[in-house]
């Protein structure tokens, strides 16, 4: 049985000439042509977006206001003469400090308020939840134009006017809303059973949104605090109504400054919008870590 087993092998392989296997891309895999694309799509996109950076640290190297207008003559006279009359003559330091209490005012108070808000939508089912959260919503479909005035009125009403509390109530009222809708999204990846495991063990439901909760939401959190503190620390219109004390400007306040009615320093605007870029990249290098987890995790529920 096994002789005629083996004849008949080798009748099968003789009928033809021995076939290679047939290479196949495994599933995932892309051929040099799609990678080479996508590489290049990917650097051309990295270059589109460094281009305006790149350049407005060029022009900031040039110690003529006109500078801009003849680029290429300031790679001969290229210094950080801008940066030291930035930091020496202006109020620069001021305007950090007041940009730094607003931004980082903003963060603490919206992050609290969003993350208790997203926690008891996500949590609790008391009568009108959902309306509540489109609410929320709502609010952020007015322009700046529209809310200034009756904002204004508020704070003068409350004689919070040029005062950094007044500030950062006004810029919570965009973080909080947008924030909690992003939280309360993260929370409802977090399973129920961690809840009533808190409640098991004699926790107050403040305890465990404190103890148990916050702690697995720190992505979460990463997210709408960074969102929180860009808001707050680029924000113009708001502040040059609010804020009147130029002692109490912040930083994107006062790089206006610089511009008048005839003129427009533009090599110590490109100075002082470098030097600007600075705390807040720091702030993002902070949250880096828990960014794309939190920005993702929302969007499904576990």
């Amino acid at each position: 049985m096994s002789t005629t087993t083996v004849a008949t092998s080798a009748a099968v392989n003789d009928d033809g000439p021995a076939q290679s296997p047939r290479t196949t891309r495994g599933r995932g895999e892309r051929s040099l042509a799609a990678s080479l694309t996508s590489h290049g799509i990917l650097i051309a996109g990295s270059v589109i977006a460094l281009f305006p950076i790149a350049w407005l640290v060029f022009l900031s190297l040039g110690p003529d206001k006109d500078d801009y207008l003849h680029p290429g003559g300031i790679w001969k006279k290229m210094s950080f003469g801008n940066y030291s009359f930035v930091l020496q003559h202006t109020s620069f330091f001021d305007w950090l400090k007041s940009s730094l209490i607003v931004s980082l005012g903003t963060t603490v108070l919206g992050v609290t308020v969003a993350a208790t808000t997203g926690y008891a939508v996500s949590r609790m089912r008391f009568p009108g939840y959902r309306k509540f959260m489109w609410v929320l919503l709502v609010t952020q479909m007015f322009p700046v134009a529209v809310l200034m005035v009756p904002m204004y009125q508020i704070l003068s009403d409350l004689e919070l006017i040029d005062s950094y509390l007044g500030l950062i109530l006004v810029y919570c009222s965009t973080a909080v809303p947008y924030c909690a809708w992003l939280l309360k999204g993260y929370f409802d990846t977090i399973p129920f059973e961690i809840d009533e495991a808190g409640r098991v063990d004699g926790l107050s439901p403040f305890g465990t949104f404190a103890r148990l909760i916050l702690p697995l939401a720190k992505p979460g959190l990463a997210v709408a605090a960074f969102y929180s503190f860009i808001t707050a620390f680029g924000e113009v219109a708001f502040a040059t109504t609010f804020m009147l004390d130029d002692q109490k400007y912040t930083l994107a306040v006062g790089l206006q400054t610089f511009v008048s009615e005839h003129d427009a320093q533009r090599n110590l605007m490109a100075a002082t919008a470098v030097l600007i870029a600075i705390p807040v990249s720091a702030f993002f290098y902070l949250v880096q870590k828990n960014l794309v987890t939190g920005l993702t995790a929302g969007g499904t529920k576990g």
